[in-house]
Protein backbone atom coordinates (compact mmCIF):
# COMPACT_ATOMS: atom_id res chain seq x y z
CA UNK A 1 0.00 0.00 0.00
CA UNK A 2 0.76 3.29 -1.25
CA UNK A 3 1.71 5.58 1.86
CA UNK A 4 -0.68 8.63 1.61
CA UNK A 5 0.19 11.94 2.85
CA UNK A 6 -2.41 14.41 4.33
CA UNK A 7 -1.85 18.02 4.06
CA UNK A 8 -3.29 20.06 6.92
CA UNK A 9 -3.85 23.51 5.54
CA UNK A 10 -4.96 26.40 8.08
CA UNK A 11 -7.22 28.96 6.42
CA UNK A 12 -6.10 32.48 8.14
CA UNK A 13 -7.70 36.01 8.03
CA UNK A 14 -6.51 37.85 5.07
CA UNK A 15 -5.33 41.13 6.70
CA UNK A 16 -4.90 43.15 3.65
CA UNK A 17 -7.85 45.02 2.03
CA UNK A 18 -8.63 45.04 -1.54
CA UNK A 19 -6.14 47.38 -3.67
CA UNK A 20 -9.76 50.01 -3.82
CA UNK A 21 -9.90 50.00 -0.54
CA UNK A 22 -6.52 50.05 0.97
CA UNK A 23 -5.01 53.10 2.46
CA UNK A 24 -2.70 55.37 0.65
CA UNK A 25 0.46 54.50 3.13
CA UNK A 26 1.99 57.96 2.19
CA UNK A 27 -0.76 60.14 1.30
CA UNK A 28 -2.63 61.16 4.81
CA UNK A 29 -3.12 64.62 4.43
CA UNK A 30 -5.25 65.29 7.98
CA UNK A 31 -2.57 62.78 9.86
CA UNK A 32 -1.58 65.63 12.21
CA UNK A 33 -4.65 67.36 12.29
CA UNK A 34 -6.47 67.59 16.05
CA UNK A 35 -9.37 68.84 15.08
CA UNK A 36 -11.51 69.52 11.55
CA UNK A 37 -10.57 72.57 9.29
CA UNK A 38 -12.95 75.27 9.71
CA UNK A 39 -14.46 76.75 6.92
CA UNK A 40 -12.24 79.92 7.22
CA UNK A 41 -9.41 77.38 6.71
CA UNK A 42 -10.88 75.72 3.73
CA UNK A 43 -10.97 78.92 2.55
CA UNK A 44 -7.08 79.70 2.89
CA UNK A 45 -6.53 76.68 1.39
CA UNK A 46 -8.26 76.89 -1.31
CA UNK A 47 -6.99 80.27 -2.39
CA UNK A 48 -3.12 79.44 -1.53
CA UNK A 49 -3.98 76.15 -3.76
CA UNK A 50 -4.91 78.55 -6.76
CA UNK A 51 -1.98 80.96 -6.20
CA UNK A 52 0.34 77.71 -6.84
CA UNK A 53 -1.77 76.81 -10.03
CA UNK A 54 -1.41 80.11 -11.34
CA UNK A 55 2.06 79.78 -11.15
CA UNK A 56 3.03 81.90 -7.65
CA UNK A 57 6.08 80.09 -5.69
CA UNK A 58 6.86 83.09 -3.92
CA UNK A 59 5.79 84.71 -0.43
CA UNK A 60 5.25 88.57 -2.31
CA UNK A 61 3.35 86.68 -4.96
CA UNK A 62 1.37 85.14 -2.78
CA UNK A 63 0.20 87.47 -0.08
CA UNK A 64 -0.19 89.53 -3.36
CA UNK A 65 -2.27 86.76 -4.75
CA UNK A 66 -4.58 86.20 -1.67
CA UNK A 67 -5.21 90.05 -1.04
CA UNK A 68 -5.99 90.25 -5.05
CA UNK A 69 -8.97 87.33 -3.58
CA UNK A 70 -9.83 88.77 -0.96
CA UNK A 71 -8.79 86.98 1.18
CA UNK A 72 -8.13 88.76 4.89
CA UNK A 73 -6.21 87.19 7.70
CA UNK A 74 -8.62 85.96 10.45
CA UNK A 75 -8.95 88.83 12.09
CA UNK A 76 -9.76 91.06 8.64
CA UNK A 77 -6.30 92.65 7.64
CA UNK A 78 -5.17 92.08 4.34
CA UNK A 79 -2.02 89.58 4.19
CA UNK A 80 1.48 91.39 4.19
CA UNK A 81 4.53 89.67 3.93
CA UNK A 82 5.39 90.15 7.88
CA UNK A 83 1.86 88.67 8.99
CA UNK A 84 1.80 85.49 6.72
CA UNK A 85 4.42 83.07 8.76
CA UNK A 86 2.88 83.87 12.38
CA UNK A 87 -0.48 83.59 11.14
CA UNK A 88 0.27 80.31 9.09
CA UNK A 89 1.89 79.05 12.62
CA UNK A 90 -0.96 80.10 14.93
CA UNK A 91 -3.04 78.34 12.46
CA UNK A 92 -1.20 75.04 12.30
CA UNK A 93 -2.00 74.51 15.79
Amino acid sequence: MAERIMQVIQVVENHHPEPSQAPDRYLQPRQAQHRAPTNYEDLLGDAIERSFAAGVHDLAGLVDSLNRQGMTTRAGQPWTEANYGPEMAELSR
